[in-house]
């Protein structure tokens, strides 16, 4: 299997993520069934490159359930964003100097599944 590392240079080697390469992100970071760390900073380089190109809907969709997962399905602060994991979605969010529509979809589904956000997310959405 392809490391993380050589398959964003595949992927970014046209600038856009198509439905093929969709399929094959998903299959490497969902190898061992759940979503770690590096694979979601993986997921936010990616969109952080991507943006505004004309990406595969699925892209969106998959990185939502993903970085979803990585905060909401982890065994310290299961279905609920703590404080570090506020922290982590404020830094990758904003690391770029923008919040695009892929991120922006993803707080809105974090808001909609939890009911509400930690208050510097929900500063985010503002």
């Amino acid at each position: 299997m392809k490391t993380l590392e050589e398959l964003k240079k595949e992927i970014l080697a046209d600038g856009i993520i198509d439905a093929s390469e969709v399929k094959e992100i998903q299959e490497v970071i969902y190898a061992d069934g759940k979503i770690d760390q590096e694979e979601a900073d993986f997921l936010f380089d990616l969109n952080d490159a991507v943006s505004g190109k004309e990406n595969h809907s699925s892209w969106k969709d998959l990185f939502v359930k993903a970085i979803s997962s990585f905060v909401l399905d982890d065994d310290d602060s299961n279905g609920e964003i703590d404080e570090d994991e506020a922290k982590y979605l404020v830094s990758q969010i904003q690391g770029d100097g923008q919040i695009d529509s892929t991120e922006m979809v993803l707080l809105k589904h974090l808001k909609d599944t939890l009911g509400n956000l930690p208050q510097s997310l929900e500063n985010l959405i503002k």
